[in-house]
């Protein structure tokens, strides 16, 4: 929970709180828990009324996930977590080729569509009337409106990427009714007022933003000109260009390239891959907090000695993660990391690795060229992987701001009350004035990163 004051030179972002999001694992499915966060997020919105004058609130959240509600409006069951095993062996409900087409969204085995299928027959799918993604269940508690936000929607492989509508031959192709999908609603407009956050926040207006987090991300992305690739660093790594268009030939589908709503009328062309996840679980494996003194003896670990696919699917659960990265290297007659900072350093060198290779690609397949990659989200933070993203790219890399999502959707916010600048560019340099950055620069020898890859595959 981030309370900001807007100004017109710059932006102050203000911690009000935070709170736990841990997954339940209930009955053999792995769920989110719902209840909690929902209370959580009305103590926040309390507390921070206390505290500041606000003007309005916005929720952004990840994509794909998503509650169901019967024809009362009331919840049926816990959202399912995307990485709970149920769509593992979905049958594909539209044939990929035709989907790409239609949506531009790459093909994520937890994608709303694959979801949808996996629970199609279920009494709960039968009894709904009405499918919320997570920000906008949290926003239909809060206001009592029932919509979708765009950039959110675009991540269902639902949404026509060329119209910004549903996609209605996808869903009829989908065996799915027209009716479950609510309308859609633009960053900037005003979803209602809150009501449910008791005194100090009623009557709040609860404003659409960029509600797919990186959406709200990229819109806080400081660069200085339209030539800028961009990763948005946080359990996940999202990894592109942001374009005036969908790229939709049949190399980006067959690259695996998606083609999501941004702010604005934009395409976030980007490509999914696994993040700081991979150092979160070992993290959580060793029953480690502190990752600094890792990370310093990462740093004098020989770089690429031990080098894995980020995106191998072998990594997506949870469990052993340095067990399963000593696997994989083990099962290909590679070196195996023997101390836990040479798992850090594998675990970095990977990532690395693995944005070089998203990004050269997007490129290729959009044929826009990046002079520059900003590093936003809590991986800015991260020095080892800054350096090592610069020297695999063979790019400069500008690194901030680490609460990027929560700026991007504050600008929104304050551009719909009028209180920032009217376009993009306006709202990016503003995101400059208001953030630390840190610039790393490469080597430009990016042979070794080329040995890597061929190392691995």
């Amino acid at each position: 929970m981030i309370a900001a004051r807007v100004s017109g030179a710059r932006v102050e972002l203000h911690e009000v709180c935070r709170f736990p999001n841990e997954p339940v694992l209930a009955g053999g499915t792995l769920h989110w828990d719902i209840l909690r966060l929902h209370a959580s997020v009305v103590a926040g919105l309390a507390a921070a009324a206390a505290s500041f004058p606000l003007a309005s609130a916005g929720i952004d959240a990840w994509g794909c996930d998503y509650g169901l509600l019967d024809a009362d409006g009331t919840l049926l069951g816990n959202p399912v977590h995307y990485r709970d095993a149920r769509t593992d062996a979905v049958a594909a409900p539209v044939p990929f080729p035709d989907l790409y087409q239609a949506t531009g969204i790459q093909h994520l085995p937890f994608n709303t569509i694959y979801q949808l299928a996996a629970a199609s027959g279920t009494t709960l799918l039968k009894a709904a009337r009405t499918l919320l993604l997570v920000p906008d269940l949290l926003a239909y508690w809060l206001t009592g409106s029932v919509s979708v936000e765009v950039t959110n929607a675009s991540t269902t492989a639902l949404l026509d990427v060329a119209t910004r509508q549903w996609a209605g031959g996808i869903i009829e192709r989908a065996g799915l009714p027209a009716s479950l999908f609510p309308p859609l609603r633009a960053p900037g407009e005003t979803i209602g007022l809150i009501t449910a956050a008791g005194a100090g926040a009623a009557r709040l207006p609860l404003i659409a933003v960029g509600s797919h987090d990186t959406a709200s991300a990229v819109v806080a992305v400081p660069a200085a000109g339209p030539r800028f690739a961009y990763i948005s660093s946080g359990t996940w790594s999202l990894v592109g260009l942001e374009l005036p268009s969908p790229v939709l030939s049949e190399a980006s589908r067959e690259a695996n390239f998606t083609n999501e709503a941004g702010i604005d009328g934009t395409i976030r062309y980007l490509r999914n891959v696994t993040g700081l996840w991979l150092l979160q679980e070992c993290l959580r494996h060793w029953g480690l907090a502190d990752l600094e003194a890792l990370l310093a003896g990462a740093a004098a670990v020989p770089g690429l000695r031990y080098v894995v696919n980020a995106d191998d699917p072998v990594f997506l659960p949870p469990g052993d993660m340095p067990g399963r990265i000593a696997a994989w290297l083990s099962a290909r007659g590679l070196p195996v990391p023997a101390s836990r900072e040479e798992t850090v350093r594998c675990v970095l060198d990977s990532l690395a690795l693995a944005y070089r290779r998203a990004l050269l690609a997007a490129q290729d397949l959009s044929g826009r060229h990046a002079d520059v990659v900003h590093i936003v989200g809590g991986g800015s933070r991260n020095e080892l992987l800054c350096q090592l993203t610069a020297e695999a790219t063979g790019l400069p890399v500008i690194a901030g701001p680490a609460e990027a999502t929560a700026l991007g959707n504050v600008l929104v916010q304050a551009r719909a009350l009028g209180a920032a600048p009217a376009d993009l560019t306006g709202l990016r340099a503003l995101a400059r004035e208001s953030a630390g950055l840190r610039t790393y620069t490469p080597s430009r020898d990016t042979t070794p990163w080329e040995a890597a890859e061929r190392r691995i595959g």
